[in-house]
């Protein structure tokens, strides 16, 4: 009967951990960590001020957008989501890829615009939590590092082309190709602005000076009111330098997106794009302060969490949201405990909205795009390019393909083309393994084994031992087929072959067919195929498939120490030469025996 109970404690717990994780840190929360996390919700609201205004505009959206995003998503994401200090909201990356996708369907400029990009929300939020159900979290694995850079990188050059129309003052079509838009920048560069590229200069100054002084002032926020204030000076309303503008000063309606058909069948191919983006940005962030912070991340919470905010979200004003890397450790850096550090984060906003909607008034554009000219440069990660550039070619070469399709396609297509071809390359990685001769390093028993090549070790004449290093699978069954093809011609003296299986970590219906069909080729042109050191349940998939009673069982050997007590007296009584060799490869090899038997 207890037992039954704790059962189903158990399960109760583990339901509350799935829907309600708030409740399970809700519980830890003393004077203390309240006290830590609304002084780090201060700090974070002063942070995402400007951020959220400035990401909004990325996303071709009005400024109190962005502080909506901030306010809604970050509350949900954090009630529900499994990281204690991820602060989701706005992002750059996600920013100009809503916008790439919306705008493909529907002009910026219209007023099916800002439903339509609710609609992208709700579906990347329905995506997200569909495969947080189906415990997907481990698809962000398949998406590797080298795209996320290449795309961020692509990412932040658009970013930063979308804002230079405003540092410059130079008329651009709305939704403009990033050629088209460059060159017309080029053609009009005569008729340049001064007052809003001095506006946007002296943005710039600041904040990098504020940086430079202390960097716990929340740069961003003195150099936007620094551009403001120069802005007032130089009367830069008089020269057509445009302003930001008010705030509604209004809480967040409830509103539903577009759900026509056409709307939800235009945005869906765009919409999986920015789930997917989404996920990643947010799992990898979670995790990367985890490592700091010491908390175990679970994907499929954080799946959970970041769709139910976005579809939240989506009637509420909100534009598809993440996980931000800056806010993230801004607020484990100030002493947050929970996330109620989040949310408090976003209490203070909707104050700030309420009671302060004229701080935006009087903010010049070229101001914000200047800080945003510095966002960009930031998600630029240049360390981790060069380190890619020279370290793999096929690595580059993805960088390099994800960040130009980044440039000139459409953002969502040139995700799953940089996912395409990192696993086209990593399938023909896989399906190239590599076969190495290997010999004993030393006479000790149970000795590891080398390749001959790099190590310069004496080969026996008539055992040939050969280590596969890879999995043996439909995509790998020709190459491998083709260099056993090879042994007999390669080794005509050697009538035993060994494979030494450490390296094989499965062997699907095709690979067991193939090591079948060799078994008995190699059998009538007089040679034995033998097996060794295979792994426990790869031997139990090939007894059960009936392959391993096909191949025969006396094929295989647990370690490659009785391989060679069996190959070498094979070998000794078909042939004189071990008696007479003088390389004494083995252990086992007979004048050894014999040597170590005096």
């Amino acid at each position: 009967m207890q037992q039954e109970e704790t059962q189903q404690t158990r399960h109760v717990l583990s339901f509350l951990r799935a829907w309600m994780p708030f409740l399970i840190w809700g519980q830890e929360l003393t004077p203390h960590t309240i006290k830590a996390d609304l002084m780090a919700g201060l700090t974070g609201a002063i942070v995402v001020l400007p951020q959220g205004v400035a990401y909004a505009l990325i996303a071709g959206l009005p400024p109190e957008y962005g502080l909506y995003t901030a306010i809604i998503t970050p509350v949900i994401a954090g009630l529900f989501g499994s990281s204690l200090h991820l602060i989701s909201g706005p992002t750059a990356a996600i920013s100009i890829v809503v916008l790439s996708v919306v705008s493909s369907v529907i002009p910026p400029d219209t007023h099916a615009f800002i439903p339509a990009v609710m609609t992208l929300t709700l579906l990347a939020g329905l995506i997200q939590l569909g495969l947080g159900l189906a415990r997907m979290g481990t698809l962000v694995n398949f998406i590797s590092h080298t795209v996320v850079i290449g795309f961020t990188a692509g990412a932040a050059i658009l970013i930063a082309t979308s804002q230079m129309k405003y540092i410059l003052g130079i008329q651009i079509d709305s939704g403009s190709s990033f050629v088209d838009t460059w060159h017309t920048l080029i053609s009009q560069l005569n008729t340049t602005n001064l007052y809003s590229l001095g506006i946007a200069l002296a943005t710039i100054l600041t904040i990098q000076c504020v940086r430079i002084i202390n960097p716990k002032i929340p740069a961003m926020l003195v150099g936007m009111a620094a551009g403001s204030f120069l802005c007032w000076l130089l009367q830069g309303d008089q020269h057509n330098v445009p302003l930001v503008g008010a705030l509604p000063g209004t809480l967040p309606q409830f509103a539903l997106p577009d759900l026509s058909i056409d709307t939800i069948s235009a945005l869906l191919p765009g919409a999986i794009a920015v789930a997917i983006l989404g996920l990643v940005e947010a799992v990898s962030i979670a995790r990367a302060i985890a490592i700091r912070s010491g908390q175990r991340i679970e994907g499929n919470q954080e799946f959970l969490g970041q769709g139910l905010s976005n579809i939240v979200g989506s009637f509420f004003s909100c534009y598809a949201g993440s996980g931000s890397f800056t806010r993230s450790g801004v607020n484990y850096d100030s002493g947050a405990q929970t996330p109620l550090a989040g949310i408090s984060a976003a209490a203070i906003l909707v104050l700030i909205l309420l009671l302060l909607p004229d701080i935006t008034a009087y903010l010049p554009m070229p101001a914000m795009a200047g800080a945003i000219l510095l966002i960009s440069w930031n998600l630029i990660d240049s360390h981790h390019i060069a380190q890619i550039l020279q370290s793999s070619k096929q690595e580059a070469a993805i960088l390099l393909i994800t960040f130009l399709s980044t440039l000139f396609l459409e953002l969502e297509f040139a995700i799953y083309l940089g996912v395409l071809v990192s696993l086209v390359l990593y399938l023909k990685r896989t399906s190239r393994p590599k076969l190495t001769e290997v010999a004993p390093l030393s006479f000790a028993y149970g000795t590891e084994l080398r390749a001959i090549k790099r190590f310069k070790l004496a080969s026996c004449p008539g055992i040939k031992i050969l280590r596969i290093d890879g999995s043996i699978f439909f995509g790998a069954v020709d190459h491998i087929q083709r260099s056993i093809h090879q042994l007999p011609l390669t080794y005509p003296q050697s009538k035993q072959i060994l494979i030494h299986c450490t390296g094989i970590n499965f062997i699907d219906v095709s690979g067991a067919e193939m090591l079948l069909q060799e078994s008995e080729r190699l059998k009538k042109a007089g040679y034995q195929l033998s097996f060794c050191s295979l792994k426990n349940y790869v031997l139990d998939e090939l007894k059960a498939n009936g392959y391993l009673e096909k191949i025969g069982q006396d094929a295989f050997f647990p370690t490659v120490d009785i391989a060679l007590e069996t190959l070498v007296e094979q070998v000794e009584q078909h042939t004189e030469r071990c008696n007479e060799c003088p390389k004494h490869v083995f252990i086992q090899c007979p004048r050894l025996l014999e040597t170590k038997t005096l």
